[in-house]
């Protein structure tokens, strides 16, 4: 039985958001390919759960994306870590594409990136949500803890992350 085709809604939905979507992968997932695999799964993930969305629609749509995003984004990136990768092709032609980010400020988006690489994946949905500024209680729906536990959770990955900032990689 073939899928349904997505919905003027569903395709509003993800044209809307898919500026969060993609941040919520370059969390996660360093390489291009990586980053268009993970964002694949988390688009196929949201449209299975689309119509359950709908139904109760009790949840606030952003809180319910990054849910999904998240755990999707977390799943895959455990997978990758126990099951190695074949050698990437990019890396046997390491200068065939340039960078993504460039300008002004991209050495330090780079040093930024390879700090937050080094945390938990936990440690990285705070920083994500922090970087979005969600605040305290957004954090808690999302992540399904207390705003007091988000504020001390968020206190120890800022300063994880200022410490791993003044470290040498």
């Amino acid at each position: 039985m073939p899928a349904a085709a997505p919905t003027p809604d569903f395709l509003h939905l993800l044209q809307q958001y898919q500026p969060l979507l993609r941040r919520v992968v370059r969390m996660y997932c360093t390489h291009a390919d990586d980053q268009q695999d993970v964002y694949q799964d988390i688009v196929l993930q949201l449209w299975r759960a689309w119509p359950t969305y709908q139904a109760r629609a009790s949840a606030k749509l952003s809180t319910w994306l990054y849910r999904v995003a998240l755990n999707v984004a977390i799943s895959d990136l455990r997978l990758r870590t126990r099951k190695p990768p074949p050698e990437r092709f990019d890396a046997i032609m390491p200068d065939v594409a340039p960078p993504s980010d460039t300008g002004p400020d991209a050495d330090d988006l780079a040093q930024l990136y390879r700090a937050i690489e080094r945390l938990s994946d936990v440690e990285k949905a705070f920083v994500l949500l922090y970087l979005e500024e969600r605040t305290y209680e957004e954090m808690a729906d999302i992540l399904g803890i207390t705003q007091n536990n988000v504020r001390v959770k968020m206190h120890r990955v800022q300063d994880k992350l200022r410490h791993l900032l003044t470290q040498p990689a």
